[in-house]
């Protein structure tokens, strides 16, 4: 039997919303079943988090911030700007999500990789969330390990189709995290922040540029940067099919980027976290599907 990485899930991860909201929460818990129906986190099961505790979500986020998420009195502009309620099920779900990539990035230093299955919510800026991030897991994650002395030099690889201005943000004068976000150019945020480095693409962008773009970089990054573990944000928005997205990847074009980033973490043998990020289908099993290929591919490089 072939070994399996740890895969982080929590009955948590899918909150309750209002009916016929346009975020699709039900892609969590479908993409739990999914994992379990091809075995993918092998016969131990799924790791499951403890949700983030309180001081460990201020060393990322101001807090009022945090305490209005968690006593339910945000202001409704942040409501607004977050596009999910201010409700209990919302706040558990993001401190259960944060926790699990916060238990990803502890497994990955022990074996090499671990990937959550909710995590990448990279909007998400010290004192507000937005773009439906509450709470900014990889920062948050990072920010933890540092001050353990647990790594002392991080790197993020967002690959999401948005960029991830909220960890840039919030690294913006802190040089042992690294911000990389590769994005469609045209697309949400309007107001784009400053990566530590930004690969803005044009719309329509298809596999065989995204990876040549992809490859341009990542391997000098590895180098330059030498973390001591990465974050690798696996959105799957960058689909053709996808709804909020406006590039033009195919399923196979996102597997060849995640076997891409993983590979080249794991053939250096740094440690890496892989987040599921952004994926917007109307189609939940579909989404489900696309998004199992990060968890998939995992296990198929670490066996």
């Amino acid at each position: 039997m072939s070994r399996a990485p740890p895969i982080i899930h929590h009955p948590a991860f899918r909150a309750e919303m209002p009916a016929g909201h346009r975020f699709p929460m039900d892609k969590f818990s479908r993409l739990a079943t999914v994992l379990e129906v091809e075995g993918v986190p092998g016969p131990e099961g799924f790791a499951k988090p403890e949700p983030i505790d309180v001081q460990t979500l201020l060393l990322a986020h101001t807090e009022d911030y945090v305490r209005g998420v968690i006593e339910l009195s945000l202001p409704a502009d942040v409501v607004r700007r977050i596009g999910m309620p201010n409700t209990d099920s919302v706040a558990i779900r993001a401190r259960a999500a944060t926790g699990g990539t916060l238990l990803a990035a502890r497994l990955a230093l022990e074996g090499g990789i671990a990937c959550n299955t909710a995590g990448g919510s990279h909007h998400a800026c010290a004192e507000s969330g937005a773009g439906f991030c509450v709470f900014n897991d990889v920062a948050v994650a990072a920010r933890r390990l540092l001050a353990e002395g647990r790594i002392g030099q991080a790197l993020v690889v967002d690959l999401d189709v948005h960029q991830g201005d909220g960890t840039a943000r919030i690294f913006e004068n802190d040089p042992s995290v690294f911000t990389f976000s590769m994005h469609a150019e045209k697309n949400f945020p309007h107001r784009k922040a400053v990566s530590d480095l930004d690969v803005e693409l044009a719309d329509a962008t298809g596999d065989a540029e995204y990876l040549a773009k992809l490859a341009d970089v990542l391997p000098a990054l590895l180098s330059s940067v030498r973390p001591d573990i990465v974050f690798f944000n696996a959105g799957v928005d960058p689909h053709a099919d996808d709804k909020l997205g406006r590039l033009s990847l195919t399923d196979a074009g996102l597997e060849r980027r995640e076997a891409y980033v993983l590979g080249a973490c794991l053939d250096r043998e740094i440690p890496v976290v892989g987040v599921i990020g952004g994926g917007y289908d109307a189609d939940i099993d579909r989404l489900a599907a696309r998004h199992a290929i990060l968890h998939r591919t995992a296990k198929s490089l670490y066996a």
